[in-house]
């Protein structure tokens, strides 16, 4: 308890910032975007204040990430009802570069949905934007098989949801 309420105090007081200039890299379902961002304890990247800028000015919703440790080659993100509804999702990859292989999307109702997502990001890519089947709908969890590319750090993968 006393560990987990210190990293939330050193993850609140380390803050990030956001910018730099979007392009498209070859793959056209891809989009680039490059910034800066401090590194806080334990070597974890911290973009939280980044993170609220983006929900407060664009409509989407931060719904979780992970950082791929090179030794698990899948993670899920559970979401649930209390997020609300969506009806489209989006990747974005920080911090390394990473090979996505596949995402699963559950929904609340049991169903699934796995979009074509054999992708190599980069540092700071974001997928392009997946629209989900039918109308807005609950997320259960979303999970990803993807691995650590040669020569990089630990990837941070980040879900988005509108």
């Amino acid at each position: 308890m006393r560990a987990a309420l210190i990293a939330l105090v050193l993850g609140v007081a380390v803050v990030g910032c956001g910018g730099g200039e979007t392009h498209h890299v070859n793959d056209p379902s891809v989009e680039t975007t490059h910034g800066q961002h401090p590194v806080g304890a334990g070597g974890e990247h911290r973009d939280d204040k980044n993170d609220r800028r983006v929900e407060a000015t664009t409509g989407w919703e931060k719904l979780g990430e992970r950082t791929v440790n090179g030794k698990a080659d899948h993670d899920t993100i559970a979401v649930g009802s209390k997020e609300g509804r969506f009806r489209v999702i989006q990747i974005k990859v920080e911090h390394s570069a990473l090979e996505m292989f596949d995402v699963l999307v559950t929904f609340g109702d049991g169903t699934t949905f796995s979009p074509p997502t054999r992708l190599v990001f980069h540092n700071g890519d974001t997928s392009k934007v997946i629209d989900l089947p039918g109308d807005k709908r609950v997320i259960q969890k979303v999970e990803f098989k993807y691995g650590n590319l040669p020569g990089g750090g630990n990837a941070q993968v980040e879900l988005w949801a509108k």
